[in-house]
């Protein structure tokens, strides 16, 4: 094994990456509501109307439920054992129960001192509970959804929970599905699976998601193999994918490549100088920084002379001036050397795009890509009919769309241009239950829908119009093929007969 020159992938993780440390991405969870955010000491953070600071979570477990206490900071929560050996006391049915807001007792002004006091919510929630002249009256089943719907309100508190596929996409798709063209986890998941993401691929993906599905693919390769992401604009939008938190040897493996340069690539007359570095950019801000500091030494100038016109009557007056002068040229020399700095750094991360950008072009221009993942806002037909160029025969393609109609397009066009094979155009269904004990159902709302797929299998182009023997050939097997057998034609005039 020592001879086989293979490179170490990725380290395993360590036992402690199950704690929550500084700088890491977490998912805070309230019931079936979710916010990705960054553990950063002493910073604010709202999340379901209540700020609080996230400096008490480090150290502790993920899956660690907290309870916002005054100030602002977080305090674990104790569980606590419910007695279950004594019976509620509840009613048969609701039909004598009438909501007249007069059941309860507490007022607003109550609630808000108890809360003044800083009592906490399970002590106000057992407040209502016993202030409530209809409680008993409701059925267990009412009783509960009561408690849960005052805890709802009134308790305030966060897990967190480590970032992962399935959360950010169920969070995404509450919160701002927009952003991810509608796509819904379930179909999601149907892509990584139609698509064959493993670890060692080498995939090719051109998403509009905010890099979430970027970031499913990179969650599932766990840094073995490499992607290869094209990108529209400027440059790639990776929101969801550093959300995930992945660690520096993910991105080693991980390339860019725009996609207008797509064309130049395929029909061989890309090259290096079409990657430049950007030079009017770099030069617009020198010429900026050069007409301030042209107008920052009139004004130092002005400034001297109207210092010097006074001096002769004031020479106290005239070293405060000179102080305040000397404090104006030490910021002045500060701000220029910290816009050179800038403008180096700028240079430096230019050079570094445009290699990766370099070596992102070689791998495509190998073609022999392990699969084709394309999820974008734009029409789907020019797109994948141009990248599938770069993938290798028998490897899986699948393409997501909000809508059914420019997949059918593709299909069709898909048809017409051959090399693909098990074309297929699917559409999940979901649906949540509510799975408690006798009480088992559907859930009244649902999902309208998530999405549609059009996926298939590469296959090599045929050559039978390029060749005129086996184009023949291949007639003359029409013509045996669509001829019918004699025996059938003597049988159709005897059992007309």
């Amino acid at each position: 094994m020592e001879g086989s020159g293979e490179q170490p992938g990725p380290q395993p993780p360590n036992p402690g990456d199950h704690r929550i440390r500084d700088g890491d991405f977490v998912v805070l969870k309230r019931e079936d509501v979710f916010k990705a955010v960054q553990v950063q000491r002493r910073k604010k953070v709202t999340f379901e109307k209540q700020w609080f600071y996230l400096d008490n979570v480090i150290g502790h477990s993920y899956g660690t439920t907290f309870e916002v206490t005054s100030g602002g900071s977080l305090q674990p929560k104790k569980k606590k054992e419910e007695p279950t050996s004594e019976t509620k006391e509840a009613g048969t049915d609701n039909r004598n129960i009438v909501d007249d807001g007069k059941s309860q007792k507490l007022t607003q002004d109550d609630i808000k001192a108890l809360k003044d006091k800083g009592i906490k919510g399970e002590e106000i929630v057992q407040q209502l509970i016993e202030n409530s002249t209809t409680f008993r009256d409701k059925t267990e089943f009412a009783q509960d959804k009561y408690i849960k719907k005052k805890k709802k309100k009134y308790e305030a508190i966060v897990t967190v929970v480590k970032p992962s596929t399935r959360i950010l996409s169920i969070m995404y798709y509450a919160r701002e599905p927009g952003k991810i063209n509608h796509m819904r986890y379930d179909t999601l998941a149907q892509m990584l699976t139609l698509g064959n993401i493993r670890a060692g691929n080498k995939m090719i993906v051109m998403e509009t998601c905010a890099g979430l599905v970027l970031g499913a693919m990179m969650e599932r390769m766990g840094g073995f193999g490499s992607i290869i992401q094209l990108y529209p604009g400027g440059g790639p939008v990776r929101a969801a994918t550093t959300c995930f938190g992945f660690p520096k040897s993910f991105l080693s493996s991980l390339y860019e490549f725009p996609l207008n340069k797509v064309d130049s690539l395929l029909n061989g007359t890309f090259s290096a100088e079409m990657l430049s570095s950007e030079p009017k950019d770099s030069a617009s801000v020198e010429e900026r920084n050069g007409t301030l500091e042209e107008k920052q030494t009139s004004e130092q100038e002005n400034e001297n002379s109207m210092a010097e016109a006074p001096g002769s009557n004031h020479p106290k007056e005239q070293e405060t001036m000179e102080i305040v002068s000397q404090d104006q040229e030490y910021k002045e020399a500060k701000e220029r050397r910290s816009k050179k700095d800038y403008i180096q750094e700028k240079q430096r991360r230019q050079e570094e795009q445009r290699r990766r950008h370099l070596e992102a072009a070689a791998l495509l221009s190998e073609r022999n890509a392990d699969g084709l993942i394309v999820a974008s806002r734009f029409h789907p037909t020019p797109l994948l009919l141009t990248l599938l160029d770069f993938v290798a025969p028998s490897r899986p393609f699948v393409v997501y769309c909000q809508y059914k109609e420019p997949l059918l397009e593709c299909y069709t066009k898909l048809r017409e241009r051959g090399g693909v094979i098990n074309l297929r155009v699917s559409e999940t269904w979901l649906r949540n239950y509510q799975v408690l004990p006798d009480r088992s159902h559907p859930k009244l709302l649902m999902s309208g829908g998530g999405g549609y797929l059009l996926s298939g299998f590469t296959v090599t182009m045929d050559n039978l119009k390029e060749d005129p023997s086996l184009n023949s050939n291949s007639s003359t097997l029409e013509l045996h093929k669509t001829e019918e057998p004699a025996a059938k034609k003597r049988k159709c005039p005897e059992s007309d007969s």
